[in-house]
């Protein structure tokens, strides 16, 4: 019996590779060290694989970025404003498209199906020239020949490339993408043929649109792709992956009746209806790449359960044919459990990070294989046991408290509209209000302070000391910038999930447990293992301390419960949705204690509401009724004069625009800049939007510092759709991975921009 791994996680077990790319980028080190940083991970990660006995081990699934924007350097696809002149793409090019440079703004970036992950956009047209750039995928697949170690090479297949892109600018938005197919698959052909000669004997296409709501032109598209490439895959195997989501029976069909497939990959976790088709009816002679072991999620794999499904399967495709295999990749998990020394030892019982993964895969196989490792399949019983009859797990009081909530919509008395003007003449803002999303940059020495406290090196006097003195600067700084409504910075804060989850019941926190989130960018989602409560006030000393640094508004700054939720680890146990609704609550009583401490202004972000929609149309609805009815919980007790601010970026909020209304915030801040302002299309397509909104004037994720004209430009585009009284002007995000020296000029520029617009509308009275 074989096993088989999607993907891995890249940046290391320390986060090696996030120091490397920050370090070049820096100009501290040179190619050469990132370089040998990279190649140092991805030798450990084949031959950790190797010494697991997994069979078919991916290759080019490593990235200095992500595995969109290396095929789109594979086709060559730059964009002219990058004036790349040919041959392979370097790094500078690179990242320019990733990051954007002094002179150049990034491409878009945004989330990766329904993952924490993100992607960079491609940005096609008619005129787009593709031309094989460059040849990772084939000196990766060498680099582990040369080891002894025959891989599997990964490639995002080229109908999901297409339909993950987007027209580029100056390109009309119905400019049909899968028409480039003809184009794209001649590079193709040449990395097939490259890979061919260098020995590979199998090939992985990831295709996770299959996934979606496809229509039959698109479904159209995978045969006639494949169709094209049969001759070019002559004499390879070849798997076609799915992953996140059941595939529809229609998808199921095209996707079984692809010609030159040898096998095909499904996610059995998310895609439990899958295993109905796959009973139904199944090729013979193909392979089975059962995705069983969970890539998304970081609990034990029920290996009692998991073998019962393999062994149903076993029956329908056959022994030699059916292969033991991760949901999707690993990349979205946590690298390696034994790097946990401090973490609760009955908790860590439940759980396996990506490397325990492997070993669960290959455990697996070796089971259906015969060779049953009796002592491992009993602990992991034991362990499923353990976390079932837990008392830690349950809280009579919480799931009491949050099925009562079912009752009611939660939604304030008062229409916004009204509430807005009870807000304006008691904070007297300006037209076009600024502010910023939260975080002020976390600097080397704020960093080193909180470690220092966490390791109990420093008192907590002199603790809060540091922190005040960093929240006196922020503020201080905002006050010359001359901001209208401010924020502390979140000196305190790490992670904005982490945070609230270090202080809230039900959760457990890692030491190392980090996760990709998009370039050097990693985060360390907290796991929820039981029922949530909030045992004290988590921001109100905090926010009340910064209020009293200025008398100019202070924003309370929360986290919202869907982000929390769908930037956690979350147990698996119970629907989801009951999660939510506990954390929900939580954040209710934080809210009314920031209210009751003086804060008139309360920020509850929901960054990952739109993330945590489900793939499929069908499923939508349920969601975004109980993802919206959380957030309107958290503040339906609050007065007329405290005014409810969100934060959302990085998705396509366009089809959700009218759940977003329903949440019924006071004022949203919302990304923009980066996504070339595909917000407003929805305003001008007639959308009327109430309450006070923020579009994002310049993206905070590139180090490129925009000018006073370029934002003014920029709000003059909003005004266009949205009316005055209702507009804000503010970044795309949080400012805490960006540096002091790019900040105080972007802000500045911000802010005379909002000035220059408002002297315009005055005299134009």
């Amino acid at each position: 019996m074989a096993s088989h791994i999607v993907g891995y996680p890249r940046m290391g077990p320390k986060r090696e590779l996030k120091f490397a790319l920050e370090s070049f980028w820096d100009g501290k080190s040179s190619a050469e060290d990132l370089e040998k940083v990279a190649a140092d991970l991805r030798v450990s990660i084949w031959k950790q694989m190797a010494a697991a006995g997994i069979k078919y081990i991916p290759s080019n699934t490593f990235s200095y970025y992500d595995q969109v924007l290396d095929t789109t350097a594979m086709l060559g696809a730059v964009p002219e404003r990058y004036s790349w002149t040919g041959g392979e793409i370097g790094f500078s090019t690179y990242f320019s498209m990733a990051r954007g440079n002094a002179s150049v703004p990034a491409m878009e970036m945004t989330k990766w199906f329904d993952t924490n992950y993100h992607f960079i956009v491609p940005e096609l047209g008619p005129n787009t020239k593709f031309s094989y750039a460059s040849h990772k995928a084939v000196t990766e697949y060498k680099e582990a020949k040369a080891l002894g170690i025959d891989t599997v090479p990964v490639l995002i297949g080229p109908v999901t490339y297409l339909l993950l892109s987007k027209p580029a600018k100056g390109v009309e938005k119905t400019f049909p993408l899968l028409s480039l197919l003809e184009s794209i698959l001649p590079v193709y052909k040449e990395v097939i043929a490259e890979l061919k000669a260098a020995g590979a004997s199998w090939i992985q296409f990831d295709e996770p649109t299959l996934v979606m709501d496809l229509d039959s032109h698109q479904l159209a598209a995978f045969s006639k792709a494949y169709t094209e490439l049969e001759s070019a895959l002559s004499g390879l195997n070849v798997v076609v992956e799915t992953y996140f989501a059941d595939v529809t029976a229609e998808a199921y069909k095209t996707l079984t009746s692809l010609k030159g497939v040898t096998g095909f990959g499904f996610d059995l976790v998310r895609g439990t209806q899958t295993l109905e088709l796959i009973k139904s009816g199944f090729p013979a002679g193909k392979y089975l790449f059962a995705g069983v072991v969970d890539g998304r999620n970081i609990w034990a794999n029920d290996l009692a359960a998991s073998i019962n499904t393999l062994a149903a399967l076993e029956s329908v495709v056959g022994k030699d044919k059916l292969v033991v295999s991760t949901s999707c990749s690993l990349m979205h998990t946590a690298v390696d459990l034994i790097n946990e020394t401090k973490l609760d030892s009955e908790i860590k019982s439940w759980l396996a990070f990506a490397a325990q993964k492997v070993v669960e895969v290959n455990a697996l196989a070796k089971a259906l294989a015969g060779q049953k490792d009796e002592a491992f399949f009993s602990a992991n019983a034991a362990a499923q046991a353990s976390r079932r009859s837990s008392p830690r797990v349950t809280n009579e009081e919480v799931q009491k408290a949050a099925s009562a909530l079912r009752g009611s919509d939660h939604r304030r008395a008062t229409p916004v509209s009204a509430r807005l003007d009870a807000q304006q003449k008691k904070l007297n803002l300006p037209v076009l209000p600024t502010t910023t999303i939260g975080s002020f940059p976390q600097t080397v020495e704020l960093r080193r302070v909180r470690r220092e406290y966490k390791a109990n090196k420093i008192s907590e006097e002199n603790y809060v000391n540091a922190i005040k003195e960093e929240i006196s600067k922020v503020v201080k700084l905002q006050e010359e910038l001359d901001i209208d409504v401010l924020v502390h910075g979140e000196p305190e804060r790490n992670d904005m999930v982490e945070y609230f989850g270090e202080q809230l019941s039900g959760f457990a926190f890692t030491a190392n447990g980090w996760v990709q989130s998009y370039g050097s960018r990693c985060v360390k989602p907290p796991i929820i293992y039981g029922d949530v409560s909030r045992p004290k006030p988590m921001t109100v000393f905090w926010s009340q301390m910064a209020q009293s640094m200025t008398a100019r508004p202070m924003k309370g700054m929360l986290t919202g419960p869907v982000t929390i939720l769908n930037w956690s680890f979350v147990r698996n146990d119970q629907p989801r949705f009951e999660t939510c609704y506990q954390i929900a609550l939580a954040i209710k009583k934080e809210v009314e204690d920031l209210e009751a401490g003086g804060i008139q202004v309360i920020q509850i972000d929901e960054a990952a509401l739109r993330e945590g929609l489900p793939l499929r149309k069908s499923e939508h609805a349920f969601y975004l009724d109980w993802a919206v009815h959380s957030f309107r919980i958290t503040n339906c007790g609050v007065q007329d004069t405290t005014q409810i601010h969100t934060h959302m970026c990085y998705s396509n909020f366009n089809d959700i625009i009218h759940s977003i209304i329903n949440m019924d915030a006071d004022v949203i801040t919302i990304e923009n800049s980066r996504s070339d302002e595909k917000l407003l299309s929805v305003f001008r397509e007639g959308v009327v939007y109430g309450a006070g909104i923020g579009p994002g004037v310049y993206d905070i994720h590139s180090p490129r510092i925009p000018s006073t004209e370029e934002i003014a430009d920029r709000i003059n585009k909003m005004l266009a759709v949205l009316d005055t009284n209702v507009l804000w002007v503010n970044p795309d995000c949080g400012l805490k991975t960006r540096k002091y020296t790019e900040v105080n000029p972007a802000l500045t520029n911000m802010v005379s921009a909002a000035k220059l617009i408002r002297t315009q509308l005055a005299s134009a009275k």
